[in-house]
């Protein structure tokens, strides 16, 4: 869910998201899908030398009463909508990972108990060596990695099924600022894929080959914000059809 003051083009009062600087590769993956998107938020500058002093309160009158806030809903997009708006932003949102030598039940469960259909697979270093996805767990990888190896299915790691880091596909976050929602979706199809990653490049002087994992665009979550109903059972063909019908694609 959008918060009020995120930074979509166009919306009064909202700011531009500037790049994040950062050296180290983000440790998290998606939340994602259900996710919380805050792409920026305006710095109130607080006074530091100032002694801090108690805020006014106050009692409510005879007669009066308390109503709590309605819960806003998530921002609904259309295809012409900045990408922004539909892109999870993880310097903001917490993500959710993997060791890559656990078995993909366990992957399963996490994914489940997490809400989301991804995670990044992290080693000992926190460093991110790939991703496996529900389509990874679920799909035919895993029945024939048991069948070559002899193996039971829930003794099939997540290694053994995941895409690895240097075969992600992602896009420069320079290009997501400028892109729309209808641009995501057709990189989407494309690809053939449910995610691809927004990552952010460090100076083009600098010796380290690392690349910052900004955000993440994820169909199911376009297709939320787009307002279509969820599938009881998730069908990524059928997914990329209701969501080209909704945005006239």
């Amino acid at each position: 869910m959008k918060t009020k003051n995120a930074s979509y083009p166009g919306e009064p009062g909202a700011t531009r998201l500037e790049p994040k600087r950062g050296g180290q590769l983000v440790e998290r993956m998606f939340s994602g899908f259900g996710h919380t998107t805050v792409l920026g938020t305006d710095q109130v500058e607080r006074p530091s030398e100032e002694p801090y002093r108690p805020l006014r309160q106050s009692k409510a009158g005879s007669g009066a009463t308390y109503r709590l806030q309605n819960q806003i809903p998530e921002l609904q997009v259309q295809a012409t909508s900045p990408a922004t708006d539909v892109m999870t932003d993880l310097s903001r949102v917490a993500a959710v990972t993997i060791d890559p030598g656990a078995n993909i039940d366990k992957a399963q469960k996490t994914m489940i108990a997490r809400g989301v259909r991804a995670l990044f697979v992290v080693d000992e270093e926190r460093t991110v060596v790939g991703i496996i996805t529900s389509n990874d767990v679920l799909g035919e990888k895993p029945v024939k990695v048991a069948q070559d190896r002899g193996a039971r299915h829930d003794e099939v790691l997540v290694r053994e099924v995941m895409t690895p880091a240097n075969r992600l596909e992602a896009l420069e976050l320079q290009d997501v600022l400028k892109a729309r929602v209808g641009d995501v979706v057709e990189t989407l199809k494309r690809s053939g894929r449910q995610h691809t990653l927004v990552i952010e490049s460090g100076p083009t002087d600098s010796a380290s080959a690392t690349r910052t994992v900004r955000g993440v665009f994820s169909l199911t979550q376009i297709a939320r914000q787009l307002g279509l109903p969820p599938q009881i059972e998730y069908d990524v063909a059928r997914t990329f059809v209701e969501i080209e019908a909704a945005i006239g694609g």
